[in-house]
């Protein structure tokens, strides 16, 4: 039995945590294209997938893991608890990064467990209470520097000067 997967290639911030049906030894030899065919792809991003023994989570459980260590939001994981917390052997947790985009055809060894994101927060919008902040900005346009007002005396200098060079040629 397989469970397919859509996973959008603008997700982000989501785990998908699967049981690992096989033996402590058998599951610690398993290799990324293992894990890549038991997903139904062809590669994957092992930077983004964790494979590790329950028992490490010995005195934390796998739910608090899921909360506490990777920042998932404890309103999806509560729910699932006790189930989560109930498993044995080994977990793969992966992550959006590690197959965003693709289709995963699940099959065995692993079983999919459930699929949980980081909270998400969305700023707060209060309105400005300076004075400020309220009303228009005039356009007042800022006076020319002393560097613009000295250029063009340059240049009213310098026509003054050729039209005296002018007038001095046609006379001669």
């Amino acid at each position: 039995m397989s469970t397919t997967m859509q996973v959008p290639a603008s997700e982000h911030g989501h785990a998908r945590v699967f049981a690992v049906d096989l033996d402590p030894e058998r599951a610690e030899a398993l290799t990324p294209d293992d894990l890549a065919a038991a997903l139904g792809i062809e590669t994957l991003d092992m930077e983004q997938v964790e494979l590790f023994p329950i028992g490490n989570l010995a005195g934390l459980g796998l739910s608090s893991y899921l909360v506490e260590g990777m920042g998932m939001d404890v309103d999806q994981v509560r729910p699932d608890a006790s189930r989560l917390d109930g498993l044995r052997g080994h977990v793969l947790i992966l992550l959006s990064n590690a197959v965003k985009g693709r289709t995963l055809e699940v099959g065995p060894p692993l079983r999919w467990i459930g699929t949980y994101s980081e909270p998400t927060v969305i700023a707060p919008m209060e309105k400005l209470r300076a004075d400020a902040a309220e009303g228009t900005l005039d356009e007042t346009r800022k006076p020319p520097s002393d560097a613009a007002i000295g250029g063009r005396i340059a240049v009213l200098v310098l026509l003054v000067l050729f039209a005296l060079v002018l007038v001095m040629i046609l006379i001669s």
